[in-house]
């Protein structure tokens, strides 16, 4: 059974909703095991066990979270000495436009073993139900990409 691993970085609450609502959605698609990790706690080994990588985190300054740099420099190495290119997708909460925070992502993931499976979602503002309901289609996809061999 493949496996999702949602990394989250928050501070204010809204990317954690996010990822919740990602998790909500790859857990709905169907064969597929879902972990959900935040940032602080996961490592090499945690995106190592994973068949497919799902990134939510928050811009902040214009620019991705610390939190979520801090988990790709630690991971940025053991990860690519392993030789796995894994699929990954962006999930971000923004409150300015998110345009920042996704260019500098896409700059650090060019150089770590990951391929864009998706093309980043941002969620402009407060997180709404309908910002959910974006994340849980969101993660519901590249779920079922991954399942389905497509990723």
């Amino acid at each position: 059974m493949p496996r999702v691993l949602i990394v989250y970085h928050s501070q204010s609450g809204a990317s954690a909703r996010l990822a919740a609502a990602a998790r909500a959605g790859a857990e709905g698609a169907g064969g597929i095991d879902v972990a959900l990790c935040r940032a602080w706690d996961a490592g090499a080994s945690e995106v190592l066990a994973a068949d497919g990588l799902l990134l939510v985190a928050a811009e902040n300054s214009g620019a991705l979270s610390g939190g979520m740099k801090d988990f790709l420099d630690r991971t940025f190495y053991p990860v690519g000495e392993q030789g796995r290119v894994l699929p990954c997708a962006l999930l971000l909460s923004a409150g300015n436009d998110g345009r920042g925070a996704r260019q500098q992502a896409q700059r650090i993931l060019s150089g770590y073993p990951m391929r864009e499976a998706l093309e980043p979602l941002i969620c402009r503002g407060p997180v709404t139900a309908r910002l959910e309901a974006l994340a849980r289609e969101f993660g519901e996809g590249f779920a079922a990409g991954l399942e389905m061999g497509i990723f």
